[in-house]
């Protein structure tokens, strides 16, 4: 499952085509899967805003198979449609169904209104009439589901959505902020298309459960723990003692079997009550020397200890995630020349750091930051904390490799939650996966723990308890079946929208 830019998309609809499969039955499919939420999701009369466009042919092929699986519809377009939209409004009319102009349109009420005025691709903002008609509809309080995109985006003014239903694939306004607010709930509709069409190396990944559940370790009969993938968590500072604990309950509760945690002698470090404690005068590599560990987390809370505590951990060669006071240039460049891998877990003010950037600028721009990060430092794997978090890597011989997490929420936005990420990234790591792996399925799963509790209020160690169970229903499939902070949904689910009948009008 790629990301797409409106270029990228219109540039898989061409493939599509040009391996044999019509555009118009691309819209075919995009406007009965619409139509198919909506009678999913909604019982209320339908109206149907239409543009010109191919947006506009999708709406017009839901408003006809709605009317033809008996659903009160309406419809309301300009005239001028041509191509496949064109062939889209001769059918509807073909079964009968009456065309208005868009100025007609009003709100009433105990209706759901689909919006397919405009897609993906707008040269600019919206004006004139439809700027007005945003607006009325924006106003009405009614629920609106909008086709691939709200009309408008990524400018405004434009609609704010209850439920977007994404076609063929995910586009940066789905995911990123401040669009992905316009989106409300997301679904996506696959259209059936081919997928050499869809299949672009050059874009982002976005992580899907399907291929994270093949991700996550196995354990046979005669597990035990030093065979699980043993972890070094190493950090701690007067003044930060609960963020290796933290760090030391994720990788327990992502499956490490055994943790040792290191710090400095007199902090107050209460690791896991399961945790081997190691307290040390002092940051060498001398001092961890006796240490059995396959992978390390590192950086922690660890203040101006972080650069000694990170090169210590490298002197026994394990891969490691390097987390916090631990990310200098020259501990990443250490572990670079070593050869070591490791995933590097910046905020975005810690990657501003890093690259000479202000924060709100890595957080406008995660993608080109993340990318940045992993070209000045090739095989070092880039996890840019945000929301949504992006992933980077360029492996040896290979072009940058990007990805971003779907999942988490904004109840996740309490301290300690990236110092568990550390954790449960290291435990993969121990387990055996490779670093870039081990990272993909460490920040999906911490995101899917996230959403299982996702409440404001929550605190790090919950996030950490609910790693157990979350990866439980990753390995067997019961993901949630709506999208929204962070949960996908699942085309052919028979669950109802709970939630959306306080949305609609009365």
């Amino acid at each position: 499952m790629r990301l797409f830019t409106p270029e990228a998309m219109r540039e898989a609809d061409r493939r599509a085509v040009a391996l044999g499969h019509p555009s118009l039955l691309l819209m075919e499919a995009a406007g009965r899967g619409v139509a198919g939420w909506l009678l999913r999701w909604f019982s209320e009369k339908v109206v149907v805003l239409a543009g010109k466009g191919n947006n506009g042919g999708d709406g017009l092929v839901a408003a006809r198979w709605l009317a033809h699986w008996g659903r009160a519809v309406e419809v309301y377009a300009p005239e001028g449609q041509e191509g496949d939209a064109g062939v889209a409004r001769r059918a509807l009319e073909a079964h009968g169904l009456e065309v208005r102009p868009l100025s007609d349109w009003r709100p009433e009420a105990r209706t759901v209104v689909v919006d397919a005025l405009f897609g993906t691709g707008l040269r600019g903002p919206l004006e004139g009439p439809y700027a007005v008609l945003v607006e009325r509809l924006n106003a009405s309080g009614l629920p609106v589901v909008s086709v691939d995109l709200p009309s408008g985006l990524p400018y405004a003014p434009h609609v704010r959505a209850h439920l977007t239903v994404a076609l063929a694939g995910l586009k940066h306004e789905h995911l990123f902020y401040p669009h992905r607010a316009a989106c409300g709930r997301i679904v996506l509709e696959p259209l059936g298309m081919p997928r050499a069409a869809l299949e672009d190396p050059s874009l982002p990944e976005v992580l899907h459960h399907g291929l994270m559940r093949t991700l996550l370790p196995r354990r046979p009969g005669d597990a035990h723990k030093g065979s699980v993938g043993r972890v070094l968590v190493a950090g701690g500072h007067r003044n930060y003692t609960g963020a290796p604990s933290l760090a030391a309950l994720g990788a327990y509760r992502a499956g490490a079997g055994l943790v040792t945690v290191a710090y400095p002698e007199g902090c107050e470090v209460r690791p896991p009550l399961e945790a081997v404690r190691l307290p040390l005068a002092g940051w060498s590599a001398a001092g961890l020397q006796g240490v059995r560990a396959e992978a390390a987390a590192v950086g922690m809370g660890a203040g101006e200890g972080g650069v000694e505590a990170a090169l210590a951990v490298l002197g026994l060669g394990c891969p490691a995630v390097l987390d916090a006071d631990a990310l200098q240039p020259r501990v990443l460049q250490a572990y670079l020349e070593a050869g070591v891998p490791a995933v590097l877990t910046p905020h975005p003010g810690e990657a501003g750091r890093l690259l000479g950037w202000a924060s709100s600028e890595v957080a406008r721009r995660p993608l080109e930051a993340a990318r940045l990060l992993a070209e000045r430092y090739p095989s070092l794997v880039v996890v840019l904390k945000g929301g949504p978090t992006v992933l980077a890597w360029v492996p040896e011989k290979g072009a940058v490799r990007q990805a971003v997490n779907p999942t988490g929420n904004p109840a996740m936005a309490t301290g300690g939650m990236g110092d568990v990420l550390a954790g449960v990234i290291a435990a993969f790591l121990a387990a055996g996966l490779p670093a870039w792996d081990a990272a993909r399925l460490g920040v999906y799963l911490h995101g899917m723990a996230g959403d299982a509790v996702g409440r404001v209020g929550l605190l790090a160690h919950e996030v950490a308890d609910a790693l157990p169970e979350a990866a439980a229903r990753l390995r067997t499939g019961r993901v949630a079946d709506f999208w929204e902070a962070g949960a996908w949904a699942r085309p052919g689910s028979r669950r109802t929208a709970a939630g959306f009948p306080a949305r609609r009008a009365r």
